[in-house]
């Protein structure tokens, strides 16, 4: 059976193991099913970066799904940019200096993958997590777009 309080499996117990709220009859199934899902669709909003992004800001409406979406979008969107140019860079400079923007690059590319798997972490366990300044843009664009 699982606790209707805290959604844990409490097996034949009469009280939850986790939080000690008395088990009912009617506790044959999870009740946090809709948060979970939307957990999960948080997480694959960061899955393929800015590209799950676009996708779950299209299709799907729950305010959760849309932030993290628009956070994907706006983080990893800018990342790709900045690589862009930055390769750019690469191919006028003299081959003396082409190790700059590659260093940048690399640099960014760790970066990015550190906050890849942080926020997809952050997401899946259901945290509202804003970065700092882009997080706050991220909300505002999420409630403003109409899709």
């Amino acid at each position: 059976m699982f606790c209707q309080k805290c959604g844990k499996d409490a097996g034949d117990e009469k009280f939850c193991p986790g939080c000690g709220a008395e088990m009912g009859a009617d506790s044959s199934k999870p009740t946090n099913i809709i948060a979970t899902s939307e957990n999960t669709a948080g997480l694959f909003t960061y899955v393929l970066g800015w590209v799950s992004g676009i996708v779950f800001i299209i299709i799907d409406k729950r305010p959760y799904v849309r932030f993290h979406a628009m956070q994907s979008i706006i983080v990893f969107g800018s990342l790709s940019i900045l690589n862009i140019i930055l390769s750019g860079f690469t191919s006028i400079l003299p081959y003396g200096l082409w190790f700059i923007p590659n260093l940048i690059n690399k640099l960014l590319s760790l970066g990015g993958f550190i906050l890849w798997v942080l926020l997809i972490i952050k997401a899946y366990q259901g945290n509202f997590y804003k970065l700092p300044i882009i997080g706050d843009y991220a909300e505002r664009l999420s409630k403003n777009v109409k899709l």
